[in-house]
């Protein structure tokens, strides 16, 4: 099992991971039965909450041995039962967008792990209702809590969002893809291909793309915000605005 994957989309939240799940079923990847309304693998789900604060709090050196040993163990069970129903050579995996905290110990412990890192602009995010993570995480993960929510938002998915790309690129190398849920939308059709390519899975991208890619209202909400409020946005999240493609306004 461990040969054929796992393959595993993450995020911050509301970046847009269910429609990338839903392409990834329609290709063929066995994400789990257990599954929440967004897709979430629920077993996977509990471990994320189990665990990503404890690895947060160590995350300026290694996991104590204890530890990582607890994790592992942990991560054994849950995934015996999230593979529970994977067919023979099934290509299998997870959507889980919590994953994206726990990046360093799946590479150490799963061999053929892959990481697709889905990421949508910042500053939608920092307007959006969806704010779990930070709630959940933001604390653990060093965002103040003084700040105001938007800025604390942006925060956490900037320092969220270049540790994946960097650990990506450096550590994962060809096991690692990242798309924008904004050229997803645009062009459905093409990043749809990347991902089933990414996966190599067999599954019709154009059928699996349209059948499920319908761009949401919300999408560049950030626009309508006051200057201010953008500019804001903008000095807080600009390096990985910029690093991730999406640049700032006016420039």
């Amino acid at each position: 099992m461990l040969d054929t994957g796992p393959a595993v989309v993450g995020a911050t939240g509301g970046s847009g991971t269910r429609v990338v799940a839903r392409i990834l079923r329609h290709a063929g990847l066995f994400i789990g039965t257990e599954l929440n309304q967004m897709e979430d693998a629920l077993k996977l789900g509990g471990y994320s909450d189990r665990w990503i604060n404890v690895s947060l709090f160590h995350r300026n050196g290694p996991l104590p041995t204890a530890v990582e040993r607890a994790m592992l163990d942990d991560l054994g069970n849950v995934l015996r039962e999230h593979c529970s129903g994977v067919g023979p050579a099934q290509t299998w995996g997870w959507k889980e967008p919590r994953s994206i905290y726990l990046l360093e110990f799946f590479h150490a412990h799963l061999p053929a792990f892959r990481f697709l890192h889905v990421v949508r602009d910042g500053r939608d995010m920092a307007r959006a209702v969806n704010q779990r993570q930070l709630e959940k995480h933001g604390e653990a993960a060093g965002i103040p809590i003084d700040l105001p929510a938007t800025v604390r938002s942006i925060s956490l998915w900037s320092r969220i969002n270049l540790a994946a790309a960097s650990f990506g690129e450096t550590r994962l190398g060809d096991r690692y893809l990242r798309i924008r849920f904004e050229d997803l939308c645009a062009r459905p059709v093409e990043v749809a291909a990347e991902i089933i390519g990414f996966l190599e899975l067999d599954g019709d991208a154009a059928v699996a793309a349209l059948d499920e890619i319908v761009p949401p209202g919300s999408l560049g909400r950030w626009r309508t915000d006051d200057p201010g409020t953008i500019a804001e946005l903008e000095r807080v999240g600009s390096e990985a605005l910029v690093e991730l493609g999406y640049g700032l306004s006016g420039r």
